[in-house]
């Protein structure tokens, strides 16, 4: 294996990279709170569930088409898939969590990889006609990085994975091994997904999932909280 391209995947996919992730839970306090996860069994369920069904047709596939896009230099493409990314995030924090996590992901890797592609997307941010969600900079960056495509989604779901597991054991709260348990569990799921990514049928592309756009609304007023999201 390529070990320059192994570190790349490491760093971008790396879940302590400073951008803000750990202050977001995307949803998962509010489930917390509810009582819904409650153990170990219930956060597995929860992270299995947030993969398979959520992030697979939503920001998952945005990573793929975006590095589709970012490969042929379609910089129109990715302007549009910006916007429909943006307006598939019902729930204000996750619309303001994925922008805020997009500009501080592009601002560590432009330093590192120089392209007009994305000189002329961050002129369009500038210009609120692009919106830095963090699964198109990073399927951008995946291509620049010149990652492959089914190890970028790799990288990308357990990133989502690690964070949504480190969230469960400081709320639920579960033991250190009971996290690692969890994680090494989703192997499996992970790269399922990945490889289902791969081939997903445009169409399915931002399907809801209800309860989960409900969870983070209802996170915006809860009394107590202490994730961003």
């Amino acid at each position: 294996m390529n070990k320059q391209f192994l570190a790349t995947l490491l760093h971008i996919s790396d879940p302590a990279l400073p951008i803000g992730g750990y202050s977001h839970s995307n949803g998962l306090e509010t489930y917390i709170q509810n009582r819904i996860v409650n153990d170990r069994k219930t956060a597995k369920e929860f992270v299995e569930n947030m993969i398979r069904y959520n992030l697979k047709y939503n920001d998952g596939a945005f990573v793929k088409l975006a590095y589709d896009a970012a490969e042929k230099g379609e910089l129109y493409e990715i302007l549009k898939l910006d916007q429909e990314c943006l307006a598939l995030k019902a729930p204000m924090e996750i619309r303001q969590a994925s922008q805020k996590l997009g500009l501080r992901f592009i601002k560590i890797f432009k330093r590192y990889r120089s392209s007009q592609l994305m000189e002329d997307y961050e002129a369009e941010i500038k210009k609120g006609n692009a919106f830095s969600n963090y699964c198109i900079a990073f399927g951008i960056y995946a291509h620049l990085l010149e990652i492959p495509l089914q190890d970028a989604l790799f990288g990308f779901y357990y990133s989502s994975a690690a964070g949504m597991i480190t969230n469960a054991v400081k709320l639920v709260p579960l033991g250190q091994l009971d996290g690692q348990d969890i994680l090494f569990e989703m192997y499996p799921v992970i790269e399922t997904t990945a490889n289902e990514t791969m081939e997903l049928d445009r169409s399915y592309v931002g399907l809801c999932n209800t309860s989960f756009d409900i969870r983070c609304m209802q996170h915006e007023r809860l009394y107590s909280r202490l994730y961003m999201s």
